[in-house]
């Protein structure tokens, strides 16, 4: 299909349709389509902390291509068509929920502050929770009750949500236990696409070492932005290693960095 062999325009002459901490979107080629690009930015702590890593944009593409691949495969939607080149994908343009879903296997970060559990206690179950995507308020926490009072999401919206969310939970959790990789917790974000009068929910923006929290199994290393949070030093050492046990790296290759090269 033509929709799917874009031609390319260079990111200097495409239209930006919104920056992100880590990503710009861009016009894409289709009505319908967006251009993600990956940036070097590593920010925590709503952007109170940031630096440019080179080549952590590079990996999340490759790793988010990786694991958004799978899940279509797998029959669950995401707004992944392509991959463009080292940075960019070519995605589906969707409406943004603003919720940030959290899904917890692993006690760890903020809900083992919250609740005083001890760091890699294992959960009864997988937990999920809902943040209000505002970088401003520090995405707070909020329950269902605050998402269908504010409009943010419908009753039937949020068990759509829930089950992609369970869905991709256990997927990642196989797929990493497979290469030696504790899946702790991940931020998964959804939005609507608009198919005529048709909609359907998501999985959308990118799943990566930025987004997920990771652990060897056997030595409890991080390899996963608490890196950058922590000030533990390493962070592409990280997700190159991530990388390369996904197959997605050769045992020696090295990321390369710099600007957008198109994949032959």
């Amino acid at each position: 299909m033509d929709f799917l062999k874009p031609r390319y325009t260079p990111m200097n002459r495409r239209r930006r349709i919104y920056e992100g901490k880590a990503k710009v979107l861009y016009e894409g080629p289709e009505p319908g389509t967006l251009i993600q690009h990956f940036k070097d930015d590593a920010t925590a702590f709503n952007a109170k902390k940031h630096e440019v890593i080179d080549g952590k944009g590079v990996l999340n593409n490759r790793i988010s291509e990786f694991l958004f691949q799978h899940l279509n495969d797998i029959g669950v939607p995401t707004h992944f068509i392509r991959r463009l080149n080292m940075r960019e994908q070519l995605i589906r343009e969707v409406e943004i929920i603003p919720l940030e879903v959290v899904v917890r296997n692993v006690a760890a970060g903020s809900l083992a502050t919250r609740l005083g559990l001890e760091e890699g206690t294992q959960l009864p179950r997988s937990i999920i929770e809902f943040y209000y995507k505002n970088d401003q308020l520090n995405d707070p926490m909020v329950s269902e009750e605050h998402i269908t009072a504010f409009g943010w999401a419908t009753p039937q919206e949020i068990d759509d949500i829930m089950a992609l969310a369970i869905r991709v939970n256990d997927f990642l959790s196989g797929l990493f236990l497979g290469v030696g990789i504790r899946l702790v917790d991940f931020k998964m974000e959804t939005g609507r696409l608009w198919e005529g009068d048709m909609m359907r929910i998501v999985v959308a923006d990118e799943i990566s070492p930025d987004s997920c929290r990771l652990w060897d199994i056997k030595s409890q290393d991080k390899l996963d932005k608490d890196r950058f949070r922590k000030d533990l030093g390493g962070l592409i050492e990280a997700y190159t290693e991530v990388a390369r046990r996904l197959g997605i790296l050769a045992e020696n290759e090295k990321v390369q960095t710099g600007g957008p090269r198109l994949v032959q």
